[in-house]
């Protein structure tokens, strides 16, 4: 199979792209990612010169660049998108621009060139936010975005699912909950708290930190989206979630414990405009029809994230420095 893979050079985009080249040693990839300040083509750079890899530096706004790459491959997996709630809330025209115009240009090339298998992922966010006691989302519940950010996600899996109807497009669609492990951008919670854990500096809460998330394995997630490609329903959506709900300041407390601080390091911040209250997320159905459950356990798993990050701080250290954007500044432009 030959896969168009988007922003795959972000953080789920990079563990989803392993995952194929080590599952699927005959698999082609092309990975058109813009390189924004999320991407990271050092997160890539033992697969530089796989005979079955290409990277394309490119945007996914770009009709002609998206249509010639879609001509070339069997299926598309959309990863790409701006996904920080912070940064829509502070200007959300990039969102709308990536997540809503940007699909819509590989959508419509997906059905030009013979109606390409296409494969949207998405998040829990576009549901809105729980209460304590209500169920958890699941394939029916209502959409009910509350941030510029989920708003823009949503019309995104509208879009996708109108390309079903409408035109026939063998799409499905994968809503998970927030992801962590390796290769995390270091403005996203986890990250963010062990990097400056480790520079001595403190940890920013929102609110009270009673905000209440399910976590998922990016290994987990990306097993699924790889299930979904491969045996999902044509026209289907399916939750993919981890089952390890906890609220944020027992997730920071979580770190402080594996880091040996103390609490003391907490700083507690204004809370976020809108901020959801609760995210879980149901996998029944994807159990029930595909087979697939949550292998990480998180307490091991977040362990195995910890010490990827203690192993890695050259890494990290070049992303929150800025010096990771150098790597490829010299190496690509962009297609025209």
């Amino acid at each position: 199979m030959r896969l168009l893979v988007t922003g795959g050079a972000g953080f789920i985009g990079t563990n989803f792209i392993h995952h194929i080249l080590e599952k699927y040693p005959d698999y082609k990839i092309i990975n058109l990612d813009k390189l924004t300040y999320a991407g990271n083509l050092e997160n890539l750079k033992t697969i530089e010169g796989h005979e079955n890899y290409e990277f394309v530096k490119g945007d996914i706004c770009d009709e002609a660049l998206v249509n010639e790459l879609v001509k070339r491959v069997d299926a598309i997996v959309h990863f790409a998108a701006e996904s920080h709630v912070d940064r829509s809330i502070m200007g959300a025209a990039e969102f709308i621009r990536t997540n809503v115009m940007g699909t819509h240009v590989l959508l419509d090339a997906a059905v030009k060139n013979n109606k390409k298998r296409f494969h949207h992922v998405s998040t829990d966010e576009v549901f809105g936010s729980l209460s304590p006691d209500d169920k958890p989302f699941d394939e029916n519940t209502v959409y009910a975005p509350r941030n510029p950010y989920s708003a823009s996600k949503a019309a995104s899996d509208h879009l996708v699912r109108s390309y079903f109807n409408t035109y026939k497009l063998p799409i499905t669609i994968t809503n998970c909950s927030n992801n962590y492990g390796p290769w995390q951008f270091p403005e996203k919670i986890i990250p963010l708290f062990l990097t400056n854990l480790h520079e001595g500096k403190k940890v920013p809460v929102y609110g009270d930190g009673m905000q209440i998330r399910d976590w998922i394995h990016t290994g987990d997630h990306n097993r699924g989206v790889d299930l979904v490609l491969h045996k999902g329903r044509e026209g289907e959506t399916y939750c993919l979630g981890g089952g390890n709900e906890i609220p944020n300041i027992e997730l920071t407390r979580k770190l402080l414990a594996i880091m040996g601080k103390g609490e003391e390091n907490i700083e507690y911040v204004i809370d976020r405009p809108g901020h959801d209250r609760r995210y879980c997320i149901s996998i029944k159905k994807i159990n029930s029809e595909l087979g697939w459950h949550p292998e990480y356990d998180f307490e091991k798993g977040l362990r195995h994230t910890v010490d990827w990050y203690l192993a890695n701080k050259e890494w990290w250290q070049r992303v929150k420095s800025g010096d990771y954007q150098k790597y490829y500044q010299e190496q690509y432009i962009d297609r025209k």
